[in-house]
């Protein structure tokens, strides 16, 4: 007890949004230390041991392009831990990262996590946060992050709707009083979206590009609803019929049109929660309407998409890629915060 109160008194405790695409690294009174791709590069060397070569956005660079005997490994799929070994070993990286490289130092750590995990998923985190050297572990799910950090008022008895569209799931969470009323969580998200865009080119136009090309497009210029003036971009990709090089030009019709099913997975994911609204709710919600964060809510024109479907103003919340890492920060700040909206 007195050792974790000493070492307390030299750790940084800190809170990290785990996410599929981006870990985003907060330190106690320093805000954000860290914020790179949650990609892990790897070499197996003539032995067969596996040795780190990168993490985060160095690792993310190699994508698609490394040889045989390098892998650039994405350890967080949906939203869960898909390589626990890869995992523990990035959030090791970030962690003495953060504290300077002091490997020794045991931080207190908060980890943001989808809600509706299993009781083995969120062990697996546990545990991948524990081995990676936290002293203590606590959890907190993603549509609770996400009203804290967009300013919804999480603690008032009013009803706050927050859609978190990140990289591997969306959370869905209507809050009030410090607690989740209703939450859910759907597979289908910023990846989902890049893979939509891939096979999109691909049957249209025999093009094969990768999924980082897909995300690349996908940003430039992707959109949710009909542009006044069409985005064009030039895509570079190998010919599935010659086998040879090709350029396209690519428009945000077409990247409309792909992604018009995932879309429409998340607007009725969206209804579905809404149609569960109790009566008393129902009217906050009227009023304040819908907030929308994580970087899905960059693509040009949700906030109208879904208006137009649910019939309720929605808003993109200020920075909205860092709006679960914030919150999560936040209840990092406030102990009492901490106690009240994390579980074990």
């Amino acid at each position: 007890m007195i050792l974790d109160k000493i070492i307390g008194f030299f750790s940084h405790d800190i809170s990290i949004d785990l996410g599929t695409a981006n870990t985003i690294v907060l330190a106690k009174g320093k805000g954000i230390v860290t914020n790179e791709p949650s990609v892990v590069a790897v070499q197996n060397d003539k032995f067969g041991k596996v040795r780190i070569l990168a993490v985060g956005r160095e690792a993310k660079e190699m994508v698609g392009k490394t040889p045989g005997n390098i892998k650039a490994v994405r350890p967080m799929k949906d939203g869960v831990i898909a390589d626990f070994d890869m995992t523990e070993k990035m959030i090791r990286y970030f962690i003495e990262k953060a504290h300077q490289r002091k490997a020794f130092i045991r931080p207190r750590i908060i980890v943001c996590v989808p809600y509706g995990l299993t009781g083995v998923e969120r062990k697996a985190v546990r545990e991948s946060a524990m081995s990676a050297g936290a002293r203590e572990v606590f959890l907190i799910e993603e549509p609770m992050a996400a009203a804290i950090g967009a300013g919804l008022p999480v603690r008032e008895p009013k009803g706050s709707l927050v859609v978190d569209i990140g990289g591997g799931t969306t959370e869905i969470g209507v809050v009030s009083l410090g607690g989740l009323v209703i939450s859910k969580s759907i597979r289908t998200a910023g990846d989902k979206l890049d893979i939509a865009v891939v096979d999109y080119v691909k049957k249209k136009y025999n093009l094969l590009i990768g999924e980082r090309t897909g995300e690349e497009i996908k940003i430039s210029i992707g959109s949710a609803i009909a542009l006044d003036e069409p985005l064009t971009m030039m895509v570079k990709g190998r010919d599935q019929v010659s086998g040879l090089l090709n350029t396209i030009e690519l428009s945000s019709e077409d990247v409309r049109e792909a992604m018009k099913e995932p879309l429409k997975e998340m607007s009725d994911s969206l209804k579905d929660v809404l149609e569960q609204m109790p009566p008393d709710l129902a009217g906050d919600i009227v009023e304040n309407g819908v907030i929308l964060t994580g970087g899905g809510a960059l693509i040009r024109g949700l906030d109208k998409y879904l208006g137009d479907i649910v019939k309720l103003p929605v808003y993109v919340a200020e920075e909205p890629l860092l709006a679960v890492a914030k919150g999560t920060g936040k209840a990092l700040d406030e102990i009492d915060l901490l106690q009240q909206l994390t579980y074990e």
